[in-house]
């Protein structure tokens, strides 16, 4: 088995003829946190999307290579990858709470997600869900809430619970804090960094926030304008960074 759970290569992403991402290389180890960073529009977001098979209408990886646990995943089929996400890989989107339909509730719609991977009774994702509750501070009454009377703080913690239930190996955060007060945000990073070390979980989260990078990265990729600008650990990248635009951005954020 590769010490890293995902390598990416050469990915070069368009959406019609219009590129997005330019030739992005990096890898993630088991157990191991990547931040991308960057201004907005920089494609951080459109990664994520690839690798999750989340691309949608338009969007399409037209060159390199994914590998996922010593398999690449850019060739399999819609289905594969369906089934792909959500059990192995997991998506924590921006807005939580939007992700849900607004007129049923949480633990339902929950439970009919994990039925398409696992044959659980209600009883016994009942009881998993709890167990994951009680570790991120979420109350089991909320299972028969509707998304909408949820705070922005307890959506991103369903976020994390339906992201998280069934144990995958890569979990995939896309700006989960930026909508949050600050006292949340740091509830969030916290609840993430106790995910990654009773799960072993590996995380790839993406942030314009480098506050969150210093506190949650073992590595950084920083991106610009859909282009790769500089990739290493967290102490390289803030103690010595090598490119202009990444001590711009460090300056920018009073780092």
């Amino acid at each position: 088995m590769s010490e890293n759970l995902l390598t990416v290569e050469d990915l070069v992403v368009a959406y019609g003829k219009k590129r997005i991402i330019h030739e992005v290389n990096f890898s993630v180890k088991h157990g191991e946190i990547l931040i991308i960073a960057g201004e907005s529009g920089s494609g951080k977001s459109t990664i994520l999307k690839a690798i999750g098979g989340l691309l949608g209408k338009g969007g399409a990886i037209i060159d390199g290579q994914i590998f996922f646990d010593d398999k690449e995943i850019t060739i399999l089929s819609e289905g594969e990858r369906r089934r792909l996400s959500g059990d192995a890989i997991g998506f924590i989107f921006q807005n939580a709470g939007l992700s849900f339909c607004p007129i049923r509730k949480i633990g339902e719609q929950i439970f009919e997600s994990v039925k398409a991977h696992r044959d659980w009774k209600k009883d016994e994702f009942i009881e998993r869900a709890t167990d994951i509750m009680q570790k991120i501070n979420l109350l089991p009454e909320i299972l028969g809430e509707y998304p909408f009377r949820l705070s922005g703080g307890m959506a991103q913690r369903v976020g994390i619970l339906a992201a998280t239930i069934l144990e995958p190996k890569l979990l995939l955060a896309d700006e989960p804090t930026s909508a949050l007060d600050i006292i949340t945000q740091v509830g969030v990073v916290k609840e993430l960094l106790k995910l990654r070390e009773r799960q072993k979980i590996s995380i790839i989260l993406v942030t314009h926030d480098l506050r969150i990078a210093r506190r949650m990265a073992d590595k950084i990729l920083i991106m610009r304008q859909g282009s790769p600008v500089e990739f290493g650990s967290k102490e390289q990248i803030f103690n010595s960074p090598r490119e202009i635009y990444t001590q711009e951005l460090l300056k920018a954020a009073g780092l």
